[in-house]
């Protein structure tokens, strides 16, 4: 759920020039179009990694850090409870509005926006667990008025659009271009703001990288492009805010996501920071699980999830590849 603030009074362009620029992937002449076993296994785990996070984080959504300390020690088990009253391995809106793209996306056979709104629409009328405010407004605004695209608006800063972007990552995996066009749709159904949309971009790269086997350095170096869209986004004197401004849940999972050795310590550090910390843990868990792969999620988190959530998102991950311009000819440079 998202924590909102003012940033603009009027519209500007979705983003920057410098956060448009396309990325030139340096890849060795070794790497080919096919879509190989550890990029399927880095994809998965991605998605894996994201429900997990989601889950982990959830019991101490709102919470300070001094509170969790107080309750929990450390929180490194899920455990479900908190404000929302979850079972153990329940996810939320994170995970659950990350499964309506992805569906609507198997089920289209590819990029289909409309079946992204009408999945979001049946999902809304599902009466979920969780749902933010400007999320619930955008879909909404679809529902009842047929719009793909809400309205510019300063409070839309939020991190409902890219703690969904998982599966956009997926399907645009080798295709920059495609990325930054389908990252802004999705992110705009509901969310239309600057930070929004580069922070969307941004996120997406730093998948792909990290999904192709790219370095820590190299995934550090692509964040310069973020940087020049706002200095608000740099994280190197962390002030410790995980609410739902965009800014701050970038800030806090790059944090973590740079001083963290595992994929385990990357997430047990971000959600106990607490604040937003489904949506902290989700976006830090779909980016650690693409960096470290399968093997470093711990086996016990995955044995507490729900298992038909963990089930699905390892067959849409798996499908999502398949429709990606890396699986269908290769990676294209800007």
């Amino acid at each position: 759920m998202e924590r909102l603030t003012p940033l603009f009074t009027s519209p500007s362009s979705p983003v920057p020039s410098p956060c448009l620029s396309r990325i030139v992937y340096c890849i060795s002449t070794c790497m080919t179009s096919a879509i190989t076993a550890e990029i399927k296994s880095r994809a998965k785990a991605a998605f894996i990694g994201l429900a997990i996070g989601d889950s982990l984080g959830a019991p101490v959504e709102f919470m300070t850090a001094s509170e969790i300390r107080a309750e929990y020690g450390i929180l490194q088990e899920i455990v479900g409870g908190g404000w929302l009253r979850l079972k153990p391995g329940q996810v939320t809106d994170d995970t659950e509005m990350s499964l309506c793209i992805a569906r609507a996306l198997a089920a289209g056979g590819g990029w289909d926006l409309k079946g992204i709104g009408d999945n979001f629409a049946a999902w809304l009328k599902s009466r979920p667990v969780d749902v933010g405010d400007t999320c619930r407004r955008g879909i909404r605004n679809y529902m009842l008025n047929g719009v793909m695209e809400t309205p510019f608006n300063q409070w839309d800063a939020g991190n409902g659009a890219v703690m969904r972007m998982l599966p956009v990552a997926l399907y645009t995996l080798g295709d920059d271009a495609l990325l930054e066009k389908c990252a802004v749709e999705q992110a705009r159904i509901t969310h239309n703001h600057p930070f929004s949309d580069a922070a969307c971009i941004f996120f997406g790269r730093l998948v792909h990288l990290a999904i192709l086997g790219y370095s820590r350095n190299r995934i550090r170096r692509e964040l310069e492009g973020l940087f020049s869209v706002s200095d608000n986004f740099r994280f190197d004197n962390y002030r410790g805010l995980a609410t739902g401004y965009v800014v701050d849940t970038m800030q806090t999972v790059m944090h973590y996501f740079f001083r963290s050795r595992d994929f385990e310590e990357c997430l047990v550090s971000t959600v106990n920071q607490g604040g937003d910390a489904d949506t902290t843990g989700a976006i830090a868990g779909a980016l650690a699980g693409a960096f470290y792969g399968m093997d470093e999620i711990p086996k016990r988190w995955i044995k507490r999830m729900d298992r038909r959530v963990i089930d699905e998102v390892s067959l849409l991950a798996e499908k999502l590849l398949t429709f990606s311009p890396l699986a269908r000819g290769g990676l294209k440079a800007g």
